[in-house]
């Protein structure tokens, strides 16, 4: 006999942990509706050529390939190494993320579109990573991007509609961070090795996770001298309102530096006059965002202090990723919600609302078939007015299907036994006080539920 299991980092999503999980989905999603982003689906497969070298040599690495189907074996004899082996096993692979599925939709559908283009997606990504808390290889992502335009208006937008989700969420003490690759890229210069770019944005990537000495180990074994590295370190560690960052930032990245325009585009954010954004948003110098497409603004959320599920979520601005698919010259920005995430910093703060584990309010108890009739006929006349309302399936003891609205959290039922019918009548029961009232059909349709 086969013990049922399913792979690590996946998981199953029983009732009551759907409703919770529907409730960050839907809140999420009429906002995307409120700011005038539209729906798009991808395929869960991706050619591989498509996503293969878009993350970074970590994101390939993590990347769950799909073994072609046919005569793969011998394809696969006269391989000359392992690289050439997975290349002539597999030519798909599940999707990462989705914004390079996004980046290649816009590049298929380009004549189709009306730019700028706003959409959103609502879909699972999987990534072979090391399964642990809050790190799943199978999760959601909720994302939003708006492509077709380089105006800071869409960074200003996506914080706003950030700032509205955590809030409708009731995360409101949550941080939101930002940065500018083109600061990071003047960080390099500063060190004296702009070559090294990639790997001090890998590095201070990992801050949270390995602190300083972890993050000072990494630059040291990628060749980083202790002169550069303290550079790094004095500059992630600038703080302050974002006044006393900019300035900061100005003495270091004068015009023609290339680190300014990251000064210019945090500066157009942040004191822009009408924006509003507040001072949840902070400038944190040590925000990286690993992936590699970024190329200005980039986002990150944090869950409330004391709640240890890593970033929210995040996003960023790519000037060309559409590039990659032969597009010049298309840049977008986008954010992303990582529900998953959301889901644990909401079970753990206690912050989804009351009446998340059960749709229905009513139950109809089944007394038999004397009171079958008129038990569904009103069962069905609550349904269609929007009271979700079930009937339990067969004649049990009373107490049995007491205990079955009991279990499921249905705060009433109704009886209609031998007694109400000669009354005209019916029972309705309120579970959480135990009061029962004699009233008519009438007035349970009216009920406030």
């Amino acid at each position: 006999m086969i013990q049922p299991s399913i792979p690590k980092g996946t998981r199953d999503f029983p009732p009551a942990v759907m409703r919770k999980r529907q409730f960050i989905l839907d809140t999420i999603r009429v906002i995307f509706e409120r700011y005038g982003f539209q729906p798009l689906e991808t395929p869960s497969m991706e050619n591989l050529a498509t996503l293969e070298g878009k993350y970074g040599e970590e994101g390939d690495q993590l990347m769950f390939r799909v073994l072609d189907n046919g005569e793969i074996l011998e394809k696969a004899r006269d391989a000359a190494d392992t690289r050439q082996l997975v290349s002539r096993l597999s030519s798909k692979a599940l999707r990462y993320d989705l914004t390079i599925p996004f980046a290649r939709f816009v590049v298929m559908n380009q004549h189709q579109l009306v730019f700028p283009f706003r959409r959103y997606q609502v879909q699972p990504v999987w990534r072979a990573d090391r399964p642990q808390k809050s790190r799943y290889r199978e999760f959601y992502q909720c994302d939003a991007d708006i492509i077709g335009t380089d105006s800071l208006l869409c960074e200003i937008e996506l914080l706003q509609l950030l700032d509205e989700a955590l809030t409708a969420l009731g995360l409101k003490d949550a941080g939101i961070r930002i940065n500018h690759r083109s600061l990071l890229a003047g960080l390099a210069g500063l060190t004296g090795r702009p070559e090294m770019l990639p790997e001090i944005t890998i590095a201070i990537d990992k801050l949270d996770k390995i602190g300083w000495s972890g993050v000072s180990e990494e630059l040291l074994l990628r060749g980083m001298d202790s002169r550069a590295i303290q550079v790094v370190a004095n500059f992630i560690a600038i703080r302050g309102d974002h006044q006393k960052v900019l300035e900061s930032l100005r003495a270091l990245f004068p015009e023609g530096s290339p680190g300014h325009p990251g000064v210019v585009g945090l500066t157009g954010i942040l004191e822009n006059s009408y924006a509003g954004l507040g001072s949840r948003v902070l400038i944190d110098l040590s925000l990286a965002r690993g992936l590699h497409y970024y190329t200005g603004t980039i986002i990150e959320a944090l869950p409330p202090e004391g709640v240890k599920t890593g970033s929210i979520a995040g996003g960023g601005r790519y000037d060309d990723l559409t590039g990659l698919f032969g597009l010049k010259g298309i840049s977008g920005v986008g954010i992303s919600f990582g529900v998953d995430r959301i889901y644990d910093a909401l079970e753990e703060l206690g912050l989804f609302p009351p009446d998340q584990d059960s749709r229905t309010r009513v139950l109809f108890l089944n007394l038999g078939e004397e009171g079958m009739q008129q038990s569904y006929r009103l069962l069905q006349r609550m349904r269609q007015a929007g009271t979700p309302a079930e009937i339990y399936p067969s004649q049990a003891k009373m107490d049995r299907q007491l205990k079955y609205a009991d279990k499921n959290r249905i705060p009433y039922v109704v009886m209609i036994g031998g007694s109400e019918l000669e009354a005209g009548k019916l029972s309705l029961k309120d579970l959480s006080t135990g009061q029962q009232t004699l009233i008519s059909a009438e007035e349970l349709l009216g009920w406030s539920f």
